[in-house]
Protein backbone atom coordinates (compact mmCIF):
# COMPACT_ATOMS: atom_id res chain seq x y z
CA UNK A 1 0.00 0.00 0.00
CA UNK A 2 1.38 3.40 -0.98
CA UNK A 3 2.30 5.79 1.80
CA UNK A 4 -0.15 8.71 1.53
CA UNK A 5 2.66 11.01 2.71
CA UNK A 6 4.86 10.10 -0.28
CA UNK A 7 4.13 13.15 -2.51
CA UNK A 8 4.67 15.65 0.31
CA UNK A 9 7.89 13.98 1.46
CA UNK A 10 9.20 13.89 -2.12
CA UNK A 11 8.36 17.59 -2.58
CA UNK A 12 10.30 18.45 0.58
CA UNK A 13 13.33 16.33 -0.33
CA UNK A 14 13.37 17.34 -4.02
CA UNK A 15 12.05 20.93 -4.23
CA UNK A 16 11.08 22.06 -7.72
CA UNK A 17 13.21 25.22 -7.46
CA UNK A 18 16.43 23.34 -6.60
CA UNK A 19 19.41 23.91 -8.87
CA UNK A 20 20.26 20.92 -11.01
CA UNK A 21 23.50 20.29 -9.10
CA UNK A 22 21.65 19.89 -5.77
CA UNK A 23 21.71 16.33 -4.50
CA UNK A 24 19.60 14.36 -2.08
CA UNK A 25 21.02 11.47 -0.11
CA UNK A 26 19.80 8.96 2.43
CA UNK A 27 21.90 7.75 5.34
CA UNK A 28 20.41 4.40 6.27
CA UNK A 29 20.89 2.32 9.39
CA UNK A 30 20.89 -1.22 8.06
CA UNK A 31 20.82 -2.56 11.63
CA UNK A 32 17.21 -1.33 12.00
CA UNK A 33 15.59 -3.82 9.64
CA UNK A 34 16.94 -6.71 7.57
CA UNK A 35 15.16 -5.32 4.48
CA UNK A 36 17.41 -2.25 4.45
CA UNK A 37 20.64 -4.06 3.56
CA UNK A 38 18.87 -6.02 0.83
CA UNK A 39 17.54 -2.77 -0.66
CA UNK A 40 21.00 -1.21 -0.54
CA UNK A 41 22.67 -4.31 -1.95
CA UNK A 42 20.33 -4.38 -4.97
CA UNK A 43 20.31 -0.60 -5.51
CA UNK A 44 21.68 0.77 -8.77
CA UNK A 45 22.11 4.19 -7.18
CA UNK A 46 25.53 5.41 -6.06
CA UNK A 47 26.13 4.07 -2.53
CA UNK A 48 28.87 3.74 0.04
CA UNK A 49 29.24 2.20 3.46
CA UNK A 50 30.22 4.77 6.08
CA UNK A 51 32.54 2.23 7.70
CA UNK A 52 35.95 1.88 6.06
CA UNK A 53 37.93 -1.16 5.05
CA UNK A 54 37.04 -4.79 4.49
CA UNK A 55 34.16 -5.69 6.76
CA UNK A 56 32.89 -9.11 7.80
CA UNK A 57 29.55 -9.83 6.16
CA UNK A 58 27.70 -9.64 9.49
CA UNK A 59 29.00 -6.09 10.00
CA UNK A 60 28.21 -5.11 6.40
CA UNK A 61 24.57 -6.09 7.05
CA UNK A 62 24.33 -3.76 10.07
CA UNK A 63 26.46 -0.80 8.95
CA UNK A 64 25.29 2.70 8.02
CA UNK A 65 25.16 3.47 4.29
CA UNK A 66 25.07 6.66 2.24
CA UNK A 67 22.99 6.52 -0.96
CA UNK A 68 22.39 9.19 -3.56
CA UNK A 69 18.69 9.34 -4.40
CA UNK A 70 16.64 10.35 -7.42
CA UNK A 71 13.13 11.67 -6.98
CA UNK A 72 11.41 9.13 -9.22
CA UNK A 73 13.49 6.04 -8.48
CA UNK A 74 11.84 2.90 -7.15
CA UNK A 75 14.42 2.88 -4.33
CA UNK A 76 13.44 6.37 -3.13
CA UNK A 77 9.77 5.44 -3.23
CA UNK A 78 10.37 2.22 -1.30
CA UNK A 79 12.52 3.92 1.35
CA UNK A 80 9.74 6.39 2.05
CA UNK A 81 6.89 3.90 1.82
CA UNK A 82 8.49 1.30 4.09
CA UNK A 83 11.00 3.28 6.14
CA UNK A 84 9.23 6.55 7.00
CA UNK A 85 8.00 6.25 10.57
CA UNK A 86 10.26 3.26 11.25
CA UNK A 87 13.54 5.11 11.90
CA UNK A 88 15.37 3.61 8.93
CA UNK A 89 17.57 6.67 8.57
CA UNK A 90 17.74 10.31 7.62
CA UNK A 91 17.84 12.36 4.42
CA UNK A 92 20.47 14.91 3.48
CA UNK A 93 20.46 17.78 0.98
CA UNK A 94 23.94 18.79 -0.16
CA UNK A 95 25.79 20.10 -3.19
CA UNK A 96 28.72 17.84 -2.26
CA UNK A 97 29.57 14.73 -4.20
CA UNK A 98 29.29 11.28 -2.70
CA UNK A 99 32.97 10.93 -1.76
CA UNK A 100 33.23 14.37 -0.15
CA UNK A 101 30.01 13.88 1.82
CA UNK A 102 31.00 10.38 2.96
CA UNK A 103 34.39 11.64 4.11
CA UNK A 104 32.71 14.40 6.13
CA UNK A 105 30.00 12.22 7.69
CA UNK A 106 32.47 9.54 8.74
CA UNK A 107 34.08 12.00 11.20
CA UNK A 108 31.07 11.66 13.49
CA UNK A 109 30.79 7.89 13.77
CA UNK A 110 32.88 7.72 16.94
CA UNK A 111 32.81 9.92 20.00
CA UNK A 112 34.45 9.86 23.42
CA UNK A 113 32.58 9.86 26.69
CA UNK A 114 33.70 11.88 29.71
CA UNK A 115 36.11 9.08 30.72
CA UNK A 116 37.74 8.98 27.29
CA UNK A 117 36.07 5.74 26.22
CA UNK A 118 35.40 5.61 22.46
CA UNK A 119 31.79 4.95 21.53
CA UNK A 120 29.85 4.54 18.30
CA UNK A 121 27.61 7.55 17.69
CA UNK A 122 24.52 6.48 15.74
CA UNK A 123 23.66 10.01 14.61
CA UNK A 124 22.03 8.64 11.43
CA UNK A 125 19.13 7.30 13.52
CA UNK A 126 16.42 10.00 13.36
CA UNK A 127 15.57 9.36 17.02
CA UNK A 128 19.15 10.33 17.90
CA UNK A 129 19.76 13.20 15.44
CA UNK A 130 16.55 15.10 16.22
CA UNK A 131 17.61 15.18 19.89
CA UNK A 132 21.31 15.82 19.30
CA UNK A 133 21.23 18.77 16.91
CA UNK A 134 19.29 21.15 19.22
CA UNK A 135 21.91 20.58 21.96
CA UNK A 136 24.78 21.79 19.76
CA UNK A 137 26.45 25.15 20.19
CA UNK A 138 26.57 27.16 16.94
CA UNK A 139 30.17 26.17 16.14
CA UNK A 140 29.40 22.50 16.84
CA UNK A 141 26.37 22.57 14.54
CA UNK A 142 28.34 24.28 11.77
CA UNK A 143 31.07 21.64 12.11
CA UNK A 144 28.54 18.80 12.06
CA UNK A 145 26.76 20.21 8.99
CA UNK A 146 29.91 20.91 6.96
CA UNK A 147 28.79 20.54 3.31
CA UNK A 148 25.23 19.58 4.33
CA UNK A 149 22.55 22.11 3.48
CA UNK A 150 19.73 20.33 5.34
CA UNK A 151 19.03 17.24 7.37
CA UNK A 152 15.50 15.81 7.05
CA UNK A 153 13.90 13.17 9.24
CA UNK A 154 10.65 11.95 10.67
CA UNK A 155 9.48 13.44 13.95
CA UNK A 156 8.21 11.14 16.72
CA UNK A 157 4.86 11.49 14.96
CA UNK A 158 5.47 10.28 11.36
CA UNK A 159 3.01 12.81 9.95
CA UNK A 160 5.60 15.49 10.79
CA UNK A 161 8.89 16.04 8.97
CA UNK A 162 11.74 17.83 10.71
CA UNK A 163 14.25 19.85 8.73
CA UNK A 164 17.42 21.26 10.27
CA UNK A 165 19.51 23.94 8.53
CA UNK A 166 22.13 26.49 9.49
CA UNK A 167 20.81 30.01 8.90
CA UNK A 168 22.89 33.04 9.85
CA UNK A 169 25.31 30.83 11.78
CA UNK A 170 22.59 29.29 13.96
CA UNK A 171 20.65 26.05 13.87
CA UNK A 172 17.26 26.60 12.26
CA UNK A 173 14.78 23.74 12.79
CA UNK A 174 11.45 23.64 10.97
CA UNK A 175 8.49 21.27 11.07
CA UNK A 176 6.10 20.49 8.27
CA UNK A 177 3.11 18.24 8.05
CA UNK A 178 3.51 15.47 5.51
Amino acid sequence: MANPRLPLILDALFPAQSPRWARTYAVLDSARDERIFDLIDRAREDKACLYAGRLPFALQRTAPYLLELERNSPLTRRLIEEGWGNSWGIFVASDAGMHELRRHLRHFLRVQDERGKRLIFRWYDPRVLRLYLPTCFAHEAENFFGPVESFFMEAPEPETMLQFRIVGGALYPTKRTV
